[in-house]
């Protein structure tokens, strides 16, 4: 037990430091939400919600999506620059903390960030597209979580496996889509099923269930080798 402990106030350790920062700075918050809104803005001014509320249903929840993965994009491609600065993320690597602990502490804050905007969005969302869900929106305390957990980790972890790369602002994406495609398409799946009311609740709890899979797989992965990540050179 104590070991357990010992780790999980390294975790709260890294988790408070980052929320520190970004409660100082809010670049991240804000530049997520800037990108979040412009998404639904765009895509909102593209056709009429209003003339078709079914067709709007269908799409909505691959809309959500996309403006999450992007803005969750721009504030991952910011989460390792304050470790660079002063030469912090060299003393992290001399740290008798686990890596880790490291790791999971700004995946946790990321989700955080990216959680507050969802927050903000989802009602901007439903106003702005006119939505009435048809299905069991109780679902979506599942759905959203489980959803934004599988960007922020692979994300947190490939924004550090590419810090050393010259253009690393555009390696995130190019590693985070393709690898993230299974996830996206249970978490479009089972919004969309929602909304519609199309799917049984057995089809969305079977899309949330590989949903939550793959959220228990690349952790466990990300875990492992983020120790490698960070000190290699």
């Amino acid at each position: 037990m104590k070991p357990f402990l010992k780790y999980f106030s390294h975790v709260l350790i890294h988790l408070r430091k980052d929320l520190r920062l970004e409660w100082r700075s809010r670049d991240a918050i804000n530049g997520m939400l800037f990108f979040a809104l412009l998404v639904v803005v765009v895509f909102g001014l593209a056709f009429d919600p209003t003339g078709f509320p079914t067709t709007t249903r269908q799409i909505s929840g691959g809309i959500l999506w996309v403006a999450i993965l992007f803005a969750s994009i721009t504030a991952l491609n910011q989460s390792w620059n304050r470790e660079q600065r002063n030469q912090v993320l060299e003393a992290q690597r001399m740290a008798p903390s686990p890596a880790s602990a490291l790791f999971l502490g700004k995946a946790i804050a990321n989700m955080l960030f990216v959680l507050l905007i969802e927050a903000v969005l989802a009602p901007i969302f439903v106003i702005f597209f006119n939505l009435h869900p048809l299905g069991d929106t109780r679902l979506f305390a599942l759905i959203l979580p489980l959803g934004t957990w599988a960007l922020v980790v692979n994300g947190t972890f490939f924004t550090a496996l590419g810090l050393r790369a010259r253009n690393r602002e555009l390696l995130l994406p190019l590693l985070l889509l393709p690898i993230s495609l299974p996830a996206l398409l249970a978490m479009v799946q089972s919004t969309t099923g929602v909304l519609t009311g199309e799917l049984d609740a057995l089809q969305i709890h079977s899309w949330i269930s590989q949903l939550a899979g793959y959220d228990i797989i690349f952790t466990t992965v990300c875990l492992l080798l983020f120790e490698t990540v960070l000190n290699a050179e």
